[in-house]
């Protein structure tokens, strides 16, 4: 039986405001949320300018937003901090109390509800909007505090770059416009993944997408971190590949699994959509074989059941999709060598397949044809491209 030991309520140890220099004095709970009146713990009545005792000359009032309570629609709890006002009894200079450890100077969130903030967007991936909402603050109140914070913790850590082995770089479309999509470079440290340590981590975030925006990049780190970068994984932008080959040429260019896949991919839906073509005239529609069968195709064949893997030998059936069933095996070649157990062996199998698309295809297969020559153009099993480094996990099939 579960035997609790109670203690007092206690209003600041639950809302979490003892951690920020605060104890609460009051309280004022309606429909909308709670308001909580709180007073400084430290008293701070030395001077900071001569040392002398401080004399209290009234308290002015700050409002922070703190974190929300409760699951479903959150308990919003708004914290009045009254701090105190004091004059030196020697120098007659005044100040307030150091509040500090509850917020950033002039700040409209507490450093709890900046930490709800950010693992609301980054791990619920809440918008801005419900943060707002779940803050009681304005959403540029809300989406400055996120932006402030983020930068901080991110790109002001002095640590961050520490132990970069693997670097991983990659675009990313933030923005579209009637004049064209707008790039942001991402740099991404993948050594922890490689070493089975822990996750990814998001080193950077750089706007545009070049080749002069990677160097730059690159320019900025100091001469020894560089030198560290034994790989670096990217898609198939050659800007990328060219730009690792004039600044890092002691790292290991390489092609991340991810964007092979993709590659076999969309061969994979280019055949299918020309066999579309060819045998009825049209795009594909609800009711045509190949249209019906197209999420089907880019399963991994260990993850089909039973109505799905039928609805594929419906499909190869005859010889009107001979050249379908061709590029889609593949395709689940190249999925199942990425999750080879035996990294080893994955590797082996991914120079086979690689060497069969070179010299041993159909001139008829076109698609393959085109995957073979974009695979061999960027060299990828000279430079080790094919080397398992990253789990073969990372290979996922849509």
């Amino acid at each position: 039986m579960f035997h609790a030991t109670f203690g007092a309520p206690d209003l600041t140890t639950f809302c979490n405001l003892d951690k920020l220099g605060l104890t609460v004095t009051g309280q004022h709970i309606d429909a909308r949320g709670a308001v909580l009146e709180c007073r400084v713990v430290d008293a701070d009545d030395s001077c900071r300018a001569c040392g002398g005792r401080g004399r209290p000359l009234g308290t002015v009032t700050r409002r922070l937003a703190h974190e929300p309570f409760g699951g479903g629609p959150p308990t919003l709890v708004l914290v009045l901090v009254l701090v105190r006002r004091y004059r030196c009894t020697l120098c007659a200079r005044f100040w307030l109390q150091d509040t500090s450890a509850a917020a950033r100077p002039r700040a409209k969130v507490s450093r709890d509800g900046l930490a709800w903030a950010l693992r609301a967007l980054v791990v619920d991936h809440r918008s801005i909007s419900r943060i707002a909402a779940g803050l009681a603050v304005a959403w540029n109140t809300a989406n400055d505090a996120v932006l402030t914070e983020g930068h901080r913790r991110l790109i002001n850590d002095p640590t961050r770059f520490d132990g970069v082995a693997v670097l991983g770089v990659d675009e990313h479309v933030w923005r579209h416009t009637r004049h064209g999509d707008e790039y942001v470079t991402v740099f991404i440290d993948l050594t922890p993944v490689r070493d089975g340590t822990g996750p990814a981590r998001l080193l950077d975030m750089v706007p545009g997408r070049s080749k002069q925006v990677f160097k730059a990049w690159l320019a900025e780190r100091p001469p020894p971190w560089a030198d560290g970068i034994e790989v670096v994984a990217m898609d198939g932008f050659t800007g990328f590949k060219t730009a690792t080959t004039e600044e890092l040429p002691q790292a290991v260019a390489v092609m991340d699994p991810f964007h092979v896949v993709r590659l076999a991919g969309d061969a994979l839906d280019q055949c299918r959509r020309r066999i579309q073509q060819q045998l009825l005239g049209h795009r594909g529609r609800a009711g045509d074989p190949p249209y019906t069968s197209r999420r089907t195709l880019h399963t991994g064949i260990a993850l089909l059941t039973d109505r799905p893997r039928m609805r594929l030998e419906r499909l190869f059936a005859g010889d009107d999709h001979v050249e379908v069933e061709a590029t889609w095996g593949v395709y689940q070649h190249m999925i199942t060598a990425y999750r080879h157990v035996d990294r080893a062996a994955g590797r082996r199998d991914l120079e086979h397949l690689i060497n069969s698309l070179h010299t041993g295809i159909p001139t008829a297969l076109v698609e393959l044809h085109r995957l073979g020559r974009t695979l061999n153009t960027r060299a990828l099993l000279e430079t080790g491209g094919f080397r398992p480094q990253l789990h073969p996990q990372n290979a996922k099939s849509r």
